[in-house]
């Protein structure tokens, strides 16, 4: 069977004879996948123009409510993906992380469309004002970068590795080819199809590369994104392409690296906290076969400590259950071919150049499965004793379930041999001891994407070492790649363009649509709480009637409240502060500023939302008279939660709480859930 392309909106299939495909646990043949023929600037256009062109024009919210719509989609589907799963030599176990959890990175995705305004571009940060009088001002604001992703993906995370790329560039609005791994691609495409089907997406979002991809960056543009997923050699051959440096193409990395796991000084055998770590160590050699970018390669223990470890973690080895992942008992299923069983068998010699071998174990003992037919490999740990002469360590990778023991005498040393491996995804420090973790942290992040601190308060909850989360940073430095993926709101920003608009505040008001400070006022008769949704405009401003406070607001509030800082109640007490005399409390000022803007009957405001911001800009004493200019910032629609749910939104006021010279005193963002006018569904 060839294995098709999506490509320009068409499933194709490749030209020639294309290269093989392989049960990894039987060794059967699969069919074929192939990408020779394909016109990489073409599928580049179509991207652009049909994908790119329809994802700028919508919002954060509505991106956000499509990648909710394809998890939801895809959720109900996911159990037909195992069986094809199991075939890559994926247990249960291992196709759960892979499957599910590229379609809970969707969720995640589709979840921080509240994080952004409801417009297809970010503004980042506050207002700048770059002139004296206010009348010429900068926002940054961001906006998706007119391109495509150009994401190659490794053969570890066939669905994870797709879903977890594109959920962020599609919520960033920029569309995605995927160049799947050719060894594992029929998995991939089997999502693909489904995704396809389905017609959630915009025709050009997504498009797939089946086979080996020779040529795809030749035809990549400075407004397209690259990122790479597999070995730190290829990336790096990748990252320097003439195409790549030629453009300044942005060039995401995310490689294999030597990470490391460290068993505190306090953490003896016998501890719960010790057999928690045995037991990590353990699943990350034999969780995807040790097949992971963010498995244990380093097992760093204290020296008094290193036989108690290795007996430990060769008797939890020793019942692991090898074989084929249909079998439900199995725990640890095969390598994802042959290939990749000959290169962690090289990768194997090498390191035993500088360390010995304290455990191994056969595979005959394989269930339901042929050793001869499959890419199976057992695990195999090594003993490093000379950890800074013997560098071999630190520098070679096997790509499978091995795993080198190191011993270290103070807790600096195992930072500094945690360095050695010039950079890493992840490390995990298993300690109780807060000093601990705090010098290991201290010494150590700067090599790391993530430092995971294991101990039995957190780990009945932990997701564990090699668990990258949607919205925690996936990548680190060095030979890690120096690259980030996922990372919540950081991912996004990856795939967007960061500009500098100056202008005057009203013009920047249009351009955002979000009311600047220092814009002109939209005035209306009507006050704004009689006004649902839909009716409100941005920079709607009601100016308020005026209110003079007195020592008697002051005395009452703090009586109320039972705040009596002194410089609210004991005037003989402000002598060296900022304070001339007795002040009235920032609360107070902004409660009474409520009191002043709002309405009391009842209308299409149906509750305070809470405070987005809130600063108290200069003092206010007794006699001194304050108003509210309340203006209409932003808008965000809100989906309802179920079909009994009325349809509403989120209006965010600006509160400009003012003196008798009309200079600001108070200045806030309160939120309010409004009424729709308009409660049709259709």
């Amino acid at each position: 069977m060839k294995l098709p392309n999506f490509i320009q909106g068409r499933w194709i299939a490749h030209e020639g004879e294309g290269l093989p495909q392989y049960d990894a646990v039987t060794g059967a043949l699969l069919g074929t996948c192939g990408s020779e023929g394909i016109d990489y600037a073409a599928v580049f256009a179509y991207g652009r123009e049909q994908g790119g062109r329809q994802l700028r024009r919508m919002t954060f919210h509505e991106r956000g409510l499509m990648l909710k719509k394809l998890a939801m989609h895809l959720h109900g589907l996911r159990k037909q993906y195992y069986p094809l799963s199991y075939r890559t030599g994926a247990t249960k176990s291992d196709s759960w992380v892979d499957i599910d959890g590229g379609i809970g990175t969707l969720f995640a995705y589709a979840s921080l469309r509240r994080q952004f305004a409801d417009l297809p571009f970010h503004i980042d940060g506050d207002m700048v004002k770059t002139s004296k009088e206010g009348t010429f001002v900068a926002q940054h604001i961001m906006v998706p970068r007119q391109g495509v992703a150009v994401h190659i993906n490794a053969f570890n995370f066939p669905v994870w590795g797709m879903l977890e790329k594109i959920s962020v560039n599609l919520l960033a609005g920029m569309p995605a080819v995927v160049k799947a791994s050719e060894v594992t691609s029929y998995l991939t495409q089997a999502v693909v199809a489904d995704i396809v089907k389905s017609g959630i997406l915009p025709e050009g979002a997504l498009q797939l590369i089946c086979g080996g991809g020779t040529g795809i960056l030749d035809a990549v543009e400075s407004q397209d994104v690259v990122t790479f997923t597999g070995s730190a050699s290829t990336g790096k051959m990748l990252k320097s392409w003439p195409s790549i440096t030629e453009h300044a193409v942005p060039f995401n990395m995310e490689a294999d690296s030597l990470n490391a796991a460290i068993l505190g000084a306090d953490a003896v055998p016998g501890s719960p906290l010790f057999d928690l770590f045995v037991r990590e160590v353990q699943r990350e050699i034999t969780s995807k076969a040790g097949q992971k970018c963010t498995a244990i390669r380093r097992v760093i223990v204290p020296e008094a400590m290193l036989d108690a470890v290795q007996e430990a973690l060769a008797a939890r080895l020793d019942r692991v259950i090898i074989g084929d992942p249909n079998e439900g008992q199995v725990e640890m299923g095969s390598l994802v071919s042959q290939a990749q069983v000959a290169e962690v068998q090289h990768s194997l010699g090498q390191l035993q150049q500088a360390s010995e071998v304290v455990y191994s174990r056969s595979i005959s003992d394989l269930v339901a499965a042929d050793p001869e037919k499959g890419a199976f490999f057992a695990p195999v740990v090594l003993m490093n004793r000379d950890p800074f002469g013997k560098t071999a360590t630190h520098d070679i990778e096997a790509f499978g379930p091995v795993c080198t023991l190191i011993p270290y005498r103070e807790a600096a040393e195992a930072a500094a041999i945690v360095r050695l491996g010039k950079g890493s995804l992840v490390s995990t420090l298993a300690t109780a001891d807060p000093q601990i973790a705090r010098d290991y942290v201290m010494e150590a992040a700067a090599y790391h994407g993530r430092i995971h601190l294991l101990n039995e308060q957190s780990a009945r909850e932990s997701t564990g070492h090699g668990s990258p989360l949607p919205l925690l940073l996936h990548g680190g430095p060095g030979r890690a790649g120096g690259g980030s993926e996922l990372g919540g709101v950081r991912g996004v920003k990856h795939y967007l363009q960061t500009t500098a608009i100056q202008a005057d505040p009203g013009m920047l008001t249009a351009v955002t649509g979000i009311y600047q400070y220092g814009a002109p006022y939209l005035r209306s008769p009507v006050h704004p709480f009689r006004k649902h949704f839909e009716e409100l405009q941005i920079g709607e401003t009601w100016i308020t009637h005026k209110h003079t406070v007195t020592e008697t607001d002051i005395v009452n509030f703090a009586n109320m409240t039972g705040d009596h800082f002194y410089a609210h109640t004991d005037e003989t007490a402000l002598e060296g502060t900022l304070f001339e005399k007795r002040v009235a409390h920032g609360y107070f000022v902004l409660s009474k500023a409520a009191g002043l803007f709002v309405d009391p009957a009842k209308g299409p405001v149906l509750l305070n939302y809470g405070l987005d911001s809130c600063r108290f800009t200069k003092p206010v004493y007794p006699g001194m008279t304050i108003g509210v200019r309340f203006t209409v910032r932003e808008k965000i629609a809100q989906e309802k939660r179920d079909e009994n749910d009325i349809k509403k939104g989120i209006v965010k006021f600006l509160v400009d709480v003012y003196d008798q010279s009309g200079e600001t005193v108070a200045i806030a963002t309160i939120l309010t859930m409004v009424k729709m006018l308009n409660q049709d569904d259709n």
